[in-house]
């Protein structure tokens, strides 16, 4: 009978300092990314830290709230905000696991981002804006398709990992690695961490899917939803925004490239724990930013009709790596 896991008071101490790690840093890494997009398109662009500067002057500004809305439209960005910095608690980050995961796994991390892109959704609708009806209504078609490609990623992910706990899958990968360093390069994580990327891409609303950088009614879906928001709300919801980004990130790279993450069996490595492993953690994060930032340049927005296309090269993508599971 398997016994339940003892943690130690400096295993609370870094799964606080991962989740806090994720919450804080989360702006700095859509600073980097617009950074690399504005340099790739000959543009100087702005600092790194902007996001930062962004939030704080949000901060001090007055908000303006529509007539129309109801409670719905005043408590979903802290709603927002709540659910996703909660998800952040259940990632492990440098250090294979999280005490904070025994209550949760992936599925709750999912159902957490669902939980608010429906207030966020209520939200679009509550103010009675045309740009907010077109937003949510966008935004539920393509939830629709997001979603089930997502869980079928994760099916093959817990097939090959053995759960869906998320210290269970990152501690079984960074011990697959340590056993054969190509014990995790197997044609179900490969085509897993295509579909993953994929919805990686949907999720945070990135081209193709969206276009967090403009204003058009023809290509606004996310801040379409938004829009009437402004200080304080707005800026919990890009800070939120920000932390999804590096939730989603730091799992497509702890999951399918997990070198550099301190084992759970390692307590001597608490050194590395606090100092080398975010280091390692940081650049592969920068690494898959720069590579998203740059296919950003490369490509347009897709018409809203050709984005189920690229959804169910995500779910067939999933499907196939479950066959050769069981091949």
């Amino acid at each position: 009978m398997a016994l339940e896991p003892v943690f130690g008071i400096a295993d609370w101490v870094i799964g606080i300092f991962q989740t806090l790690a994720i919450i804080v840093l989360a702006p700095l890494m859509t600073g980097v990314m617009r950074k690399v997009k504005a340099s790739s398109q000959k543009r100087v662009g702005s600092s790194i830290f902007q996001p930062y500067y962004d939030l704080l002057k949000l901060m001090r500004k007055d908000e303006v709230i529509s007539d129309q809305s109801s409670w719905i439209f005043r408590f979903t960005p802290w709603v927002v905000f709540a659910a996703t910095a909660t998800a952040a608690l259940f990632i492990p980050a440098f250090v294979s696991f999280t005490p904070f995961s025994i209550a949760g796994d992936l599925l709750l991390v999912v159902g957490l981002f669902g939980l608010a892109r429906f207030f966020t959704m209520l939200a679009g609708l509550d103010v009675a804006s045309a740009f907010g009806g077109l937003g949510s209504s966008r935004e539920m078609m393509m939830s629709a398709l997001i979603e089930p490609a997502l869980f079928i990623t994760i099916f093959a992910i817990s097939l090959t990992y053995g759960g869906t706990n998320v210290s269970t899958i990152v501690s079984s990968a960074v011990d697959a690695t340590i056993a054969s360093s190509a014990g995790i390069i197997t044609p179900t994580l490969i085509f897993a961490s295509i579909s993953f990327f994929i919805v990686l891409m949907a999720e945070t609303g990135r081209i193709p899917f969206d276009n967090p950088a403009t204003h058009l009614e023809l290509t606004m879906v996310h801040e379409a939803m938004v829009l009437e928001y402004s200080g304080r709300s707005l800026a919990l919801l890009e800070w939120a925004q920000s932390i999804k980004m590096a939730i989603l990130l730091t799992l497509l790279v702890n999951i399918f490239a997990p070198w550099g993450i301190v084992s759970a069996g390692q307590p001597q490595q608490l050194g590395s724990a606090i100092l080398i492993a975010p280091l390692i953690l940081a650049g592969k994060m920068l690494i898959v930013a720069i590579l998203i930032a740059h296919i950003e340049t490369r490509i347009a927005k897709w018409r809203l009709f050709r984005i189920p296309d690229l959804l169910a090269m995500a779910m067939s993508s999933s499907m196939i790596g479950v066959i050769f599971f069981y091949l």
